[in-house]
């Protein structure tokens, strides 16, 4: 059906739906075979077209419109709006265009306020740039005109219905056997994990699998910008969600206020979604001071730049001495896990790393590897083939011994 008449008939649909009040969806349902049925007298509407209009038209009103097709699909991965200029779509790692787009921009943007308004968000020409979240727990970015100059740009990461599992990154050759049974290990310790990674390097996912190994008998308090994680089995959860300013610029909650609050709600382990920046220097005093088994994430290329960007955002909210900002950072974090995303658009673990402490002398945070991928074969051809080779042994084995844990040389 042409985009007119579908305009037409989505139109009366929400003229019979108004003033009805909250309407169960085998309502809205029997609202839009009334309307078809009506339509069908007008002009023909083939058999083969009517299950599909009927879709279309319930998804225009209750979901995401064109949109909701794409955030149904299992195999998409990622979703950008380009305005009114194209939809794409990633699909095992690759970029193609889809074959539909919106029309009206009317339409775009009633999915833009639909999208932020059921996360209490807001997004404006005075607020030009939101993220927010759909049900399912997928992140959404948002850019409105007049910065965005396509018109709305929406990007949608969409996660798994289920989270995944350890067990299935080993069979996607993302992580070895033998680094996973090590990192169960110090979890269970009560060591304190960094992940970092460029991206879409599967960070967040990795944090998701890593934290399934918290004994389940533990306080755990999470705190994110979006809410991503997907922790299972933890029955004493806390999930809390940082808060944009309103419109008048006022009561924003950030992360560092969310920081501050579960200090004083005895957890157990603090799970930080991503540090971006001053809010670093409050995660690293939790971890200072006696949380141990936290974890949390952030951007870079390599775990070199994750510790320069460490400090960086430190400085970002709190004017400290280098050398004091090096200490916080090297008896804080426990290890640090890289992971990133090959040319063949397989994600792996690159190295796991142990933070050693701090040299005074050398005025630098000392760090061993313990795993690190190495790739085997033609680096040339465009499939990525290695493994996860052990390099060293753990030395900061304290927290193993407390919790009478063992981990062979």
């Amino acid at each position: 059906m042409d985009e007119k008449r579908f305009g037409v008939m989505r139109r009366k649909l929400m003229d019979n739906l108004d003033g009805c009040g909250e309407l169960q969806d085998d309502e809205i349902y029997r609202n839009i075979d009334d309307l078809i049925l009506e339509s069908g007298m007008e002009y023909y509407i083939r058999l083969s077209d009517k299950n599909n209009l009927r879709q279309e038209l319930f998804n225009s009103v209750r979901k995401l419109d064109i949109l909701q097709e794409l955030i149904d699909d299992n195999s998409v991965t990622e979703i950008m709006v380009n305005g009114m200029e194209g939809i794409y779509v990633e699909r095992d790692g690759r970029l193609s265009r889809w074959d539909k787009c919106f029309y009206k921009k009317e339409r775009l943007e009633d999915i833009v306020q639909q999208i932020v308004g059921r996360c209490n968000r807001i997004v404006n020409e005075s607020v030009p740039i939101v993220d927010a979240r759909l049900e399912n727990g997928a992140r959404v970015n948002i850019v409105m005109p007049p910065v965005a100059l396509n018109g709305p740009v929406i990007t949608i990461r969409r996660f798994p219905d289920e989270p995944i599992r350890m067990e299935q990154l080993v069979r996607w050759g993302t992580i070895s056997q033998e680094a996973v049974e090590f990192l169960r290990q110090l979890v269970c310790a009560g060591y304190n994990i960094f992940i970092s990674g460029g991206t879409g390097s599967g960070k967040t996912t990795f944090m998701n699998a890593l934290s399934n190994y918290i004994p389940k008998d533990e306080r755990i308090i999470t705190i994110e910008d979006n809410a991503e994680l997907q922790l299972q089995g933890v029955q004493n959860l806390v999930r809390m969600e940082a808060r944009s300013a309103n419109a008048e610029g006022e009561k924003e909650i950030s992360i560092r206020d969310l920081i501050k609050a579960s200090l004083r709600m005895r957890p157990d382990r603090i799970l930080v979604g991503e540090v971006r920046g001053g809010e670093t220097i409050d995660l690293l005093q939790a971890l200072n001071t006696g949380h141990d088994g936290s974890i949390s994430t952030g951007h870079a290329n390599s775990p070199q730049d994750m510790l320069s960007r460490l400090e960086t955002m430190v400085l970002m909210g709190m004017e400290l001495p280098l050398r004091a900002v090096r200490r916080q950072i090297a008896s804080g974090i426990d290890i640090l896990v890289h992971v990133g995303r090959m040319r063949d658009k397989t994600r792996k673990v690159l190295q796991i790393l142990e933070i050693l402490g701090y040299d005074s002398a050398k005025d630098e945070i000392l760090t061993q590897t313990l795993y690190e991928f190495e790739e085997e074969g033609n680096k040339e051809c465009e499939k990525v083939i290695g493994k996860l080779q052990k390099k060293g042994a753990l030395e900061k084995r304290q927290k193993l011994e407390r919790a009478g844990l063992c981990i062979g040389t």
